[in-house]
């Protein structure tokens, strides 16, 4: 059994929910932030955030060290783009502090500038003595709190890891399963945001019936994409990817899905959606291992070309017709 103390880096919604998670499980519980940081000012004044109030067994730090210091297993929930800027800062402390910690990381992402899995630029920056696993799949941290359960999934190169994460983590509001597949785990949990940004256009289009086609296409899209880099086609249609779906393509909660519909309707967003530089690194992945991805390109184009929505999305579900 692992040790019950548990440090959170990131103290944004999903950061303040795995601290307050940690804490409802009965784990000491650290939620760091940096310096300065208005998210972290806010939980120290209020104990409380839009999406849940801290208990005040929850101790809060700026101090990296600290955090480090606190705990054996240390959740990372920052932005994807954050990430190994973080990585470097953990790596220039003194190697006692992390070297034997087992990271789990709880963002779903990839690198914009090289389209690298999170994984990899962890073991770039740290090396290989750590343990890393990561945790994603469905859920809200507003259905959490709320008391309503999910499936989630661990997955890490060492298979012995997430059922040892598991015996820690798990409670009546998460049941989690395991994949050994990282490589399609972390491709398929990046990806389900650039599928939700497609869902919220269709949204916001008037179009949603349209989903049942993004759906069953998105998913072939990115199960080639897995294959060809050496994945697990398969492990797409998993939890990490397709078993997110309703959460990320359905939900009034998903930050994607409201960005996609938002921009449609020529509306302001002001909550971090992933899957706009998702997007871009999955592009290069596609022209790197020869995979077409006509849904992240349509995507791509829409934000970053300034596409019309309407005839992008409806060229790429109406067009001529061929097999599926």
């Amino acid at each position: 059994m692992m040790n019950k103390t548990i440090s959170v880096l990131g103290c944004g919604r999903w950061g303040s929910f795995h601290a307050w998670h940690a804490d409802h499980i009965g784990c000491d519980a650290l939620l760091w932030g940096r310096p300065g940081s208005k998210r972290l000012t806010q939980l120290k004044a209020e104990r409380k955030n839009e999406y849940l109030t801290l208990p005040e067994s929850v101790r809060l730090s700026d101090s990296l060290t600290d955090a480090l210091e606190h705990a054996n297993v240390v959740i990372i929930a920052v932005g994807a783009q954050g990430f190994r800027p973080l990585c470097r800062e953990i790596a220039a402390l003194p190697r006692p502090l992390w070297e034997t910690k087992t990271f789990v990381l709880c963002m779903k992402g990839l690198e914009l500038n090289s389209g690298k899995r999170l994984s990899r630029v962890f073991r770039e920056e740290l090396g290989d003595a750590p343990g890393v696993a990561v945790w994603v799949g469905p859920g809200h941290v507003q259905d959490f709190y709320a008391g309503i359960p999910n499936c989630m999934l661990l997955a890490s190169e060492d298979e012995s890891l997430p059922p040892r994460l598991s015996a820690l983590l798990e409670s009546p509001l998460i049941r989690f399963y395991y994949a050994s597949d990282l490589l399609g785990v972390e491709i398929g949990a990046a990806a389900k945001n650039v599928v939700g940004l497609a869902a919220g256009m269709l949204d916001g289009l008037n179009l949603p019936s349209l989903k049942g086609a993004l759906m069953a296409r998105g998913a072939a899209e990115l199960a080639r994409l897995v294959g060809a880099m050496g994945g697990e086609s398969m492990t797409i249609y998993g939890l990490s990817h397709l078993g997110d779906y309703e959460a990320t393509l359905f939900s009034q909660h998903s930050n994607n899905r409201r960005f996609g519909e938002n921009l449609v309707r020529g509306l302001p967003s002001e909550k971090l959606a992933e899957g706009v530089s998702t997007a871009d690194a999955l592009l290069i992945l596609g022209a790197k291992y020869h995979v077409e991805l006509p849904i992240t390109q349509a995507v791509h184009d829409v934000i970053q070309e300034q596409a019309n929505p309407h005839e992008a999305l409806l060229q790429l579900f109406l067009r001529k017709q061929k097999s599926e």
